[in-house]
């Protein structure tokens, strides 16, 4: 059964102390309103999906292109920063001008994060695919952490698709799955996320129901 998802902004990291003492990592999110903006049919479209609109932004409406400008025009909003599409089942349309906030999850209930990962610029292999490096002795010389060999020989002749080799690491489109919701803060639109979410602090994270875990 697809629900449609929420758009976060990635608060920070902190600890969570349990009634019995026992200590967990988490995340904490905070959610500005999400307004459904626009719906998608499978009559008219070819799929169901809503359209969020969330997080808000200093723009004049004048300065946003013409079909964003007509979205917020017709449910008579502000501009926003963000505007995200989130599949749905038939059943799970919702009508436009419709607002979701934390209480769209419930405690002890899983969801996936999709988010920005954080950037480290150019890696070389031993940190970024944890390599174990040339030997330290014996003829080598100023290649410690090199990558060694990439290629083959007159047959195929050439370097494989997905090699592993330096490159930039980080600043990727990163999901991870199953997270529990330990604690929903209504007051200050605020989730407890159990766990580690990709992107640096104040980051646009989307969130939508565990596809692993009902």
């Amino acid at each position: 059964m697809l629900r449609s998802g929420i758009i976060a902004t990635k608060v920070g990291n902190s600890s969570y102390y349990h009634a019995d003492g026992k200590n967990t990592h988490i995340t904490v999110l905070k959610v500005d309103e999400c307004v459904v903006a626009n719906v998608k049919t499978s009559d008219k479209d070819g799929y169901n999906a809503v359209q969020l609109a969330s997080i808000d932004t200093e723009k004049d409406i004048n300065k946003v292109n013409k079909p964003q400008r007509k979205i917020y025009s017709s449910i008579k909003i502000k501009p926003k920063k963000i505007l995200k599409e989130f599949r749905v089942d038939q059943d799970n349309i919702l009508e436009v001008g419709t607002k979701l906030s934390v209480d769209h999850f419930k405690v002890d209930q899983f969801i996936d994060a999709t988010g920005i990962s954080i950037g480290k610029g150019f890696a070389g292999v031993m940190k970024r695919h944890n390599f174990g490096g040339l030997r330290a002795s014996h003829g080598v010389s100023i290649s410690h952490r090199s990558h060694g060999s990439t290629g083959q020989n007159q047959d195929p002749g050439r370097v494989f698709k997905g090699k592993k080799m330096a490159g930039r690491m980080g600043n990727t489109k990163v999901t991870k799955q199953n997270l529990k919701i330990i604690e929903i803060d209504i007051d200050n639109q605020l989730l407890i996320i159990k766990g580690s979410i990709p992107g640096k602090k104040n980051s646009i994270i989307f969130l939508k129901d565990a596809v692993k875990k009902n």
